[in-house]
């Protein structure tokens, strides 16, 4: 029963030992599909373990110098002594079949530890007392980490699979491109002309100063992708549900005014228009998780899940520094917590190919300038928000601050909201303007009033 339980085999262990201690090549064969705790014995995990310790220090491999790194670590007499090493030598004439060796012994290891974390998951899924978000979480993550100690290598390309695989995406651009949109439209034409997009397996980080309007201007991303037929699934952090979709009717409706649909004061009209805007809305591929204490690894199992359903091409995430960041590790500061958080958002854009937009705060660094503009320094807590983003926009509204004109473009402060696209990893940066009601429920193209222009041309005469 015990082999059934924790499949091994010692005598295919020593052979790979014997291997690496006969040949100066071995270890460039086993050392990147092979770590110390795979090996079952645990004389033989110390052994390898100082075999890796010593390859990767460019050191010189031999009985006499694997006995003298032993016995620095004080595992000689654990592993059996120099005699131990010498029955090892004996085992094998060559490294043939290494790597052919080394699979299955990676294979038994996978093996043990889907045998071991199913037990303890088995035992989760039976107390009622844990969570069963957490439950789904922790089988995710023990697949992720099974998976990952699959293929050490599944990602290495030689150059012409890598060109092949870059003309097909390039091929894919060409015929699923929409006037130069290759991603998902964003809903404001030069942002799209700048992004081409929401590109796939991308972080976009939206962050600004609280109250400029992040969510909001998430909002109106969710509707443009909604609208694109794809399929968005928000997490929503910092508001309920409910007061999403408060929003999104304000913005779906011609006339429905924001502070009749709080107070509950609404004309006969102003209720047609929410009944109607709830049925055009109700139509959209959008779906809302509202849990205020989702973690990074909650996210990331609720993704995986819609995308095997077929529902998930955009992720948003309100916003960053609500996530739960409890973590195993203690003694971590907060910008450790927030680095993690952030690097687990870029994984989970790669791990899925699709985008996720990730808005967070900024710092008050902003706020001590005259025109009070944000920076990417701003972006708070963690240089690794910038690190790990594709795209990092800031917003900024002028008139939020008592300025009657946006400094570089002059135009007037009243309904103006910009997109300062300050990092883009694969394309140009540069400033996007946009409109937006009192409320900011409704967001959309700017255009400059009338009187602006006639006023705007008449000084530039």
């Amino acid at each position: 029963m015990a082999e059934i339980l924790n499949p091994h085999d010692a005598d295919l262990e020593s052979v790979i030992l014997g291997a690496c201690l006969a040949e100066s090549t071995a270890m460039v064969l086993v050392s990147g599909k092979l770590c110390p705790e795979m090996f079952y014995e645990a004389k033989y995990s110390e052994i390898f373990a100082a075999l890796l310790a010593m390859h990767r220090a460019g050191k010189a491999i031999d009985i006499i110098t694997v006995r003298a790194e032993l016995a620095a670590r004080g595992k000689l007499e654990f592993v059996g002594g120099a005699f131990e090493l010498a029955r090892l030598l004996g085992r094998v004439a060559s490294s043939a079949h290494l790597e052919y060796h080394a699979l299955i012994l990676r294979g038994m290891y996978i093996r043990r530890e889907m045998i071991s974390g199913l037990h303890r998951l088995l035992a989760v899924a039976a107390d009622e007392t844990v969570d069963l978000g957490d439950a789904l979480a922790g089988l995710h993550q023990l697949i992720e980490h099974l998976e990952g100690k699959t293929d050490f290598a599944g990602c290495l390309r030689d150059m012409d699979r890598l060109m092949l695989d870059t003309l097909r995406q390039m091929d894919g651009r060409v015929a699923n491109n929409r006037n130069g949109i290759t991603g998902i439209p964003t809903g404001l034409r030069d942002l799209d002309r700048l992004t081409a997009g929401w590109q796939r397996g991308d972080l976009h980080i939206i962050a600004a100063r609280p109250s400029v309007g992040k969510t909001a201007f998430a909002l109106h991303l969710v509707l443009a992708a909604g609208r694109a037929g794809k399929q968005v699934l928000v997490n929503s952090l910092e508001m309920q549900g409910e007061r999403l979709g408060d929003r999104w009717l304000c913005a779906q409706a011609a006339s429905l005014d924001a502070g009749h649909l709080k107070s509950g004061q609404l004309s006969a009209d102003e209720q047609q228009q929410a009944l109607e805007a709830a049925r055009q809305l109700s139509c959209l591929p959008v779906y809302v998780d509202d849990n205020p204490k989702a973690s990074m690894d909650h996210i990331r199992s609720s993704a995986l899940l819609q995308k095997s359903k077929g529902h998930c091409d955009l992720l948003i995430i309100d916003y960053l520094q609500l996530c739960d960041m409890k973590s195993e590790q203690k003694n971590r500061n907060r910008e450790q917590e927030v680095a993690e958080a952030s690097r687990k958002a870029k994984l989970i854009a790669k791990e899925l190919d699709i985008p996720v937009i990730l808005l967070c705060q900024l710092n008050r660094e902003c706020e001590m300038r005259a025109d009070k503009r944000p920076a990417l320094s701003d972006l708070r807590e963690s240089g690794a928000i910038e690190q790990d983003a594709d795209v990092v926009m800031l917003l900024y509204r002028p008139a939020l601050y008592g300025l009657t004109s946006e400094r570089k473009s002059k135009f007037p402060s009243e309904g103006l909201g910009m997109v300062i696209l300050a990092k883009h990893r694969n394309g140009e940066t540069g400033d996007v303007y946009f409109g937006h009601n009192p409320t900011l429920t409704k967001i959309g193209e700017y255009e400059p009033t009338l009187e602006w222009m006639a006023r705007n041309a008449r000084s530039s005469c």
